[in-house]
């Protein structure tokens, strides 16, 4: 029982955000697609339960017994009912924290998985949706890392306009932005965004076809998470003074923004040069799709 399973970065291309419900849940409307780069989650055996972080971010989960990784496991484990079986998780942590990547979520969705073929458990896919429901509201789209036009809560998911792999570049200025604060600052503004989805192609053609629609579209959380953290709005602006970019945007609740290119040749040139201009930058290009 050694598998691992890859954990991809979530991206979102549009984020609308409405006020907030008299359950204190913002509805959202959001086009959301899934990175080639992403954190990594193994499963070996052991003599107990054992959860272990390693890689680049792993300092920033230290100390942290309600991982999202943990709490899946452990769900998953007391759907099956009857003790514990042990094993060892070892999560492989490559993307930032509190970067709108959705990574703790996308983790659970990993560990799920693995662990359902690992322990070769009798769980529908139904049922893993659900547990990952519990979890969060990215956890049913990040189960399965495809793309998806999710509304309400994020639990309403519906097939995305189809499209050519993306390419892009990742960039992220090494600071957390935290998603509970910027919220509570988009509504300290008055929530001035809705919720409501812009009518859907049924494809996008190319990136350039791709990035003039998303241009009319918008991050409602942009802006706040902004100004709680103007290092978020120096990658912004640098990104949309560069030749390569289609389109310049924050992911999520940030701090992660992104540029999407005409191809892998212009994703490789913009990456490199950034890498180069801002080496205290996290810089990756990827594909999305």
């Amino acid at each position: 029982m050694s598998l691992s399973a890859f954990a991809p970065a979530k991206v979102n291309l549009f984020l609308h955000v409405g006020g907030a419900d008299a359950e204190g849940y913002h509805p959202i409307a959001s086009l959301m697609v899934f990175a080639d780069v992403g954190d990594q989650v193994a499963v070996q055996p052991s003599e107990a339960f054992d959860f272990q972080v390693t890689g680049p971010f792993a300092a920033g989960l230290e100390g942290e017994g309600g991982n999202l990784v943990v709490r899946a496991a452990r769900a998953l484990v007391a759907k099956l009912g009857g003790p514990q079986p042990p094993f060892r998780l070892i999560l492989d942590k490559q993307l930032p924290i509190a970067a709108g990547l959705g990574g703790g979520s996308s983790d659970a969705g990993a560990t799920l998985r693995l662990l359902r073929d690992a322990l070769q458990a009798p769980i529908q896919d139904e049922i893993l949706t659900a547990i990952a429901a519990e979890l969060g509201a990215d956890g049913p789209v990040c189960l399965w890392g495809k793309a998806a036009m999710a509304q309400g809560r994020g639990e309403r998911l519906s097939a995305p306009p189809a499209f050519a792999p993306i390419d892009a570049v990742l960039v992220n200025p090494r600071v957390p932005s935290p998603t509970g604060a910027v919220y509570r600052a988009y509504d300290a503004a008055g929530a001035p965004g809705d919720a409501e989805p812009p009518p859907l192609p049924e494809a996008f053609e190319s990136p350039e076809e791709l990035a003039a629609f998303l241009s009319y579209c918008r991050n409602d959380l942009e802006a706040p998470a902004v100004a709680l953290e103007p290092r978020i709005g120096e990658v912004l602006e640098t990104l949309r003074g560069e030749p390569e970019t289609l389109l310049g945007r924050m992911s999520g609740s940030g701090a992660t923004c992104f540029a999407l290119c005409a191809g892998d040749i212009e994703a490789e040139g913009l990456a490199e040069r950034l890498q180069a201009m801002r080496p205290d930058w996290w810089v990756r290009r990827c594909r999305l799709s």
